[in-house]
């Protein structure tokens, strides 16, 4: 039986300049056989919503370095029930302060990946994810 790729969008959202964090985890997400598209840096929320529908993905990953995560995360979330597709799997990662996850878990984002989480986590996270939610579809 073929298995579906998996197929993920990773965004860098708002002001934020630093990159090598998302694009590490982009080519770590390729060599595990997913699908990754990199929207590439500073985008708006509105333009990575509108990413994840044309591209029909299975999650959403919002890299942020600016401390900006809390506000960009809720924006995400709040446009994604708007645009009634609030089933994909959205992830952030990068520089999260551990006493912020819960607000982000609150929100709906699904997995949180501070500076030093593996790239098998992440990899192990999205597989396991993504299977759970074909399965109960």
């Amino acid at each position: 039986m073929n298995k579906k790729r998996i197929k993920v969008v990773i965004a860098k959202p708002g002001l934020d300049g630093h990159d090598t964090g998302a694009k590490v985890v982009v080519h770590a997400l390729k060599d595990a056989g997913m699908e990754v598209i990199y929207t590439g840096l500073h985008r708006t929320i509105d333009e990575i919503v509108n990413t994840a529908v044309e591209e029909d993905v299975d999650v959403i990953g919002l890299s942020i370095y600016s401390g900006a995560h809390l506000p960009l995360s809720a924006k995400l979330m709040f446009k994604l029930r708007e645009e009634e597709i609030s089933d994909k799997i959205v992830l952030v990662g990068g520089n999260i302060p551990p006493q912020d996850i819960p607000a982000l878990k609150n929100y709906g984002i699904a997995g949180v990946f501070p500076i030093g989480a593996s790239l098998d986590e992440i990899i192990t996270f999205i597989e396991d994810k993504v299977e759970i939610d074909n399965e109960e579809k």
